[in-house]
């Protein structure tokens, strides 16, 4: 394939710092905008041609990408953007815990696979970049109406069932752990395996492994065709040339869908927005992450608080709208009501990949050899990609794959995804 240049990430001390020591003096906001993540361009020369090219370059993608050159792999990636410029950087890096031991669904076997490699990963790209993703474990609290204590309780078995801690609280005991939280919360139960990253930091640790690995990046530089041979895709044409490959790895999130319309592969894949505020408090005033039902908050080390997220069907609009922020607002303020005072320091929106039952494709497409598709993670990219990218390397050398992936068949939808 035709060389692309390596990207070249500056590294920045502020992304080195632990994050649980980080004070309101040292933090950062890289939890704003993906700037950051940007690849520069610097000249090389030379052709090869790649074992493997990753359509992609968001936090699946680059998964991907440094598993398999980990392996000695050699890899390509395009974006049509900056790398982990879309879902990958605007989320608010929660990751739930699992347990393999007990894990029975499809989605719960995915996310404890994942939940194992988390902390060891996180390690490893410290070790090799210098670059702290901010992995910590924080424990969650998940609130539910005052009516609905039996459903909670039903919701902690289930948890239990999974072999994963979890713990239903007396109104003292949540005012202990939690004493900023409205008083009028009475029912809600602890996981205290609940841990988060900082999605930008890891994005950024990832590129840096990623080109440490020799893997070539091509940002900005979109995919507009395919070139085939019977069941085999053999090349991709994006605006730089023709780039040949012996696999392929479809991994474009909100934009998968159009990509493999190309390849006569028909997955719904939708766009769907979420938007998310961020606030600014004092350092301390929440310690774990606060959920109610699919919204969210989210505190960092640094006193910042993250409140999440609508999920809109507006197409590949991005904007922050001001019934979204509003909404997210009144959430902060109705768990948190000190929160009132709180700065608006920023608001923005991604687009996460959803199937038609929120849960990736993971696998082969009818009728291609040499092809895998792993998008469709909707809100769960982020969580999901450890055991995604091992999943998925596994597939293209033709092992078993660690996680039973039944349940993630491409050929289990036909048709648009419904409203």
């Amino acid at each position: 394939m035709a060389h692309k240049p390596n990207a070249v990430i500056a590294h920045d001390d502020r992304y080195n710092r632990r994050a649980c020591g980080e004070t309101a003096s040292q933090s950062v906001s890289d939890d704003v905008a993906p700037r950051d993540l940007r690849a520069k361009n610097a000249l090389g020369n030379g052709m090869r041609m790649a074992d493997v090219v990753v359509v992609g370059g968001g936090v699946i993608g680059l998964t991907i990408a440094y598993e398999l050159a980990g392996q000695g792999r050699r890899v390509a990636v395009f974006d049509r953007s900056q790398f982990g410029s879309e879902a990958s950087w605007a989320g608010a890096g929660m990751l739930p815990p699992g347990d393999p031991t007990g894990a029975k669904t499809p989605e719960a076997r995915l996310r404890a696979a994942s939940h194992t490699r988390w902390a060891d990963l996180s390690a490893r790209l410290l070790e090799q970049t210098g670059i702290d993703n901010g992995f910590r474990r924080c424990g969650g609290i998940q609130v539910l109406p005052s009516d609905l204590t039996e459903h909670a309780a039903g919701q902690v078995r289930q948890w239990h069932g999974e072999g994963v801690i979890a713990q239903l609280f007396e109104d003292s005991e949540l005012r202990t752990l939690e004493p900023q939280l409205n008083p009028d919360i009475t029912t809600a139960y602890h996981l205290p395996q609940m841990c988060q990253v900082r999605n930008p930091r890891h994005v950024k640790a990832l590129l840096a492994a990623c080109i440490q690995r020799n893997v070539e990046l091509s940002p900005s530089d979109p995919v507009v065709d395919f070139e085939t041979d019977g069941e085999r895709v053999i090349a991709l044409r994006t605006g730089t040339g023709r780039h040949e490959a012996d696999q392929f790895v479809v991994a474009g999130g909100a934009w998968s869908a159009g990509l493999l319309s190309r390849l006569g592969v028909s997955l719904p894949i939708e766009p769907v927005r979420g938007q998310i505020v961020l606030l600014t408090s004092r350092p301390g005033l929440l310690r774990q992450v606060i959920e109610l039902g699919p919204r969210y908050l989210v505190p960092r080390p640094d006193g910042r608080i993250l409140v999440g997220s609508t999920e809109e069907h507006a197409g590949f609009d991005k904007r922050s709208t001001a019934q979204g922020v509003s909404g997210l607002l009144q959430l902060a303020t109705r768990l948190v009501p000190v929160l009132e005072d709180a700065q608006l320091e920023r608001s923005w929106a991604g687009l996460r990949p959803r199937s038609r039952d929120g849960l990736p494709y993971l696998g082969f497409p009818p009728r291609w050899s040499n092809l895998i598709v792993a998008a469709g993670h909707f809100r769960a990219g982020l969580q999901l990609s450890p055991a995604t990218g091992l999943v998925v390397s596994e597939l293209l050398a033709g092992s078993e794959p660690s996680v039973p992936l039944e349940g993630f068949a491409c050929d289990r939808h036909d048709g648009p995804p419904r409203p």
